[in-house]
């Protein structure tokens, strides 16, 4: 029998009695996805598995993701096209050259963001499992959006809730100062709309979608557009809506994108390898086309 037993707030639990590397009864998968509703990020402790137990798992909960968003993404070192590296490895298993362009692309995963945010249909959950972790740093840190949401003034809900923005991991690289993508990577993250306000389904609340790859709001001028996201970034990563997880090896952490956002905190990448695969499940439609 699952147990969930809440952490530090009101929007991740600790669940007990969970076995991933045997296949989930419906019960068992019903229990996941209602307290993925209820709380917004699940941990799993002890879940020593391997890729093909990891997809099993997430795919009871919706459609894996098949493509991945990364630069050279020839380069890769797993068995499973659709699983993401959230590492400092390369192809062969080594530390990436400090100079390593992936690795200046994936330390955009420390900005606060949502997964897939910048694709057309953006994902619904992650699943991220740690096989080997640095001794210090390399936290995961998660923010609860629709905490943010309620917390915000009435004048404030009632400007945001029909505001569409534009998501694209070019904006998010371009914080750090990485603008060399080739032209079928400008292509493959050329930017897509995303509602700023969405109705999370599960829970029926409200929930801000926010992201650091969004780089533009319609219609508002782009210097209001960014101060006024800036802003809101500031509100929804205030400590009172934070989690954060101190990774142990074998723990599968699970979080809804529709209303957390998250961050990578930092470690030393260039002397201790973090080998965190993930595993992310597609949401059913573009948010222009669900029900707010």
């Amino acid at each position: 029998m699952l147990s969930f037993t809440p952490i530090q707030t009101t929007f991740a639990a600790r669940v007990e009695g969970a076995n991933l590397r045997s296949p989930l009864n419906d019960a068992q998968a019903a229990d996941i996805e209602s307290a993925m509703d209820r709380y917004g990020v699940l941990v799993f402790p002890g879940q020593h598995i391997d890729d093909e137990q990891q997809m099993d798992f997430g795919v009871r909960f919706g459609p894996i993701e098949t493509t991945r968003a990364t630069v050279d993404a020839q380069k890769h070192r797993l068995k499973h096209s659709a699983m993401n590296d959230i590492s400092n490895l390369d192809e062969k298993g080594e530390i990436l050259a400090a100079d390593d362009r992936r690795r200046f692309f994936s330390l955009g995963n420390r900005l606060w963001h949502s997964d897939s945010s910048f694709k057309a249909t953006p994902s619904k959950y992650s699943l991220l499992h740690a096989r080997s972790i640095p001794p210090d740093g390399g936290e995961t840190e998660f923010a609860d959006m629709r905490a943010a949401w309620d917390a915000l003034p009435a004048t404030m809900q009632a400007q945001l809730r029909e505001l569409v923005c534009d998501h694209s991991l070019i904006y998010s690289r371009a914080q750090l100062g990485f603008g060399e993508f080739t032209d079928a990577e400008k292509r493959q993250f050329a930017p897509v709309p995303q509602r700023l306000v969405r109705r999370h389904a599960g829970s029926g609340r409200l929930s801000i979608f926010l992201s650091a790859h969004i780089g533009e709001i319609h219609g508002m001028p782009k210097p209001e557009a960014l101060m006024l996201i800036r802003d809101l970034m500031e509100h929804a990563t205030q400590p009172r809506f934070v989690y954060s997880h101190r990774w142990e090896v074998g723990d599968l952490v699970m979080w809804d994108n529709r209303c957390t956002m998250h961050r990578g905190r930092a470690y030393d990448d260039k002397r201790y390898k973090r080998d965190m695969r993930r595993v992310t499940l597609s949401d059913v439609a573009p948010t222009l086309e669900q029900v707010v």
